[in-house]
């Protein structure tokens, strides 16, 4: 996916003004930014919940408005900061819903829709509760039921719109490793927006910095993040320790 002098205003205010970037296939982008950065109207227009106003998003050398939404849906995994399905959804049937982009007239899943939908299903941990309420699971697994949902479209293309939003730091860290394993071990390429920086430098390899509607900064978070950098998109100076293996943000 590229960007290319994407902007956006909601009636006279300007929210992203010239974004340039292109997502580096086979890594794990972080989108950083304080509160009215622009990071939610961007993930809407990489998802296609907004339609661009200024520049253009491609995919495959397309814009993304330009392809039919099934065929976006068979290339762009999606999750959502805020989903809820009916009480009476269970996992199993959820995971399934990902495979909508792939089936006939007359519907009814394949054999490859099966394989898809139980491999999601194990890979995030989630088959052991393949016929429990998605709503009555717990935050941590309600969260890897509905990225089990994405996983099964089989795309190597996964957008997340904060995914540890609302977890307690168990489950934060366990959706966090989950992200960074499909990365590792599938290869699939990850857009994620986060809050936190030490878990965007944990877990990341390219890190977008937005501040005012516009990219700040951008590169490996040992390149891309200083003192500086982070004082200028959240207002707020703060000491970056480093060690052998890594570095840290100093939040106390």
């Amino acid at each position: 996916m590229e960007i290319r002098g994407l902007s956006f205003s909601y009636g006279k205010e300007s929210v992203l003004r010239d974004i340039d970037f292109a997502v580096p296939q086979g890594k794990v982008t972080t989108i950083l930014g304080s509160n009215g950065s622009g990071k939610t109207t961007l993930f809407h227009l990489m998802t296609r919940n907004l339609a661009p106003q200024g520049g253009e998003i491609l995919l495959g050398g397309k814009p993304i408005g330009a392809i039919p939404l099934k065929e976006y849906a068979r290339k762009v995994a999606i999750v959502g900061q805020s989903n809820t399905v009916s009480a009476d959804i269970s996992v199993e049937r959820l995971v399934g819903y990902g495979r909508t982009p792939f089936m006939s007239f007359f519907g009814g899943h394949t054999e490859e829709d099966r394989r898809c939908i139980e491999w999601a299903m194990d890979v995030t941990g989630v088959d052991a509760y393949r016929g429990q309420s998605v709503m009555k699971l717990s935050g941590g697994q309600r969260q890897r039921a509905f990225i089990a949902m994405a996983l099964a479209q089989n795309t190597k293309l996964l957008l997340l719109d904060e995914p540890t939003t609302w977890l307690d730091i168990r489950y934060q860290v366990e959706i966090l490793r989950l992200i960074r394993r499909l990365n590792s071990e599938y290869g699939i390429t990850i857009v994620m927006v986060l809050h936190d920086i030490n878990q965007a430098i944990r877990y990341s390899d390219v890190i977008v910095g937005l501040k005012g509607g516009r990219i700040a900064f951008q590169g490996s978070p040992e390149k891309a993040l200083t003192p500086e950098r982070i004082e200028s998109i959240y207002g707020i100076r703060l000491e970056i320790i480093k060690t052998e293996e890594t570095q840290y943000v100093l939040q106390a």
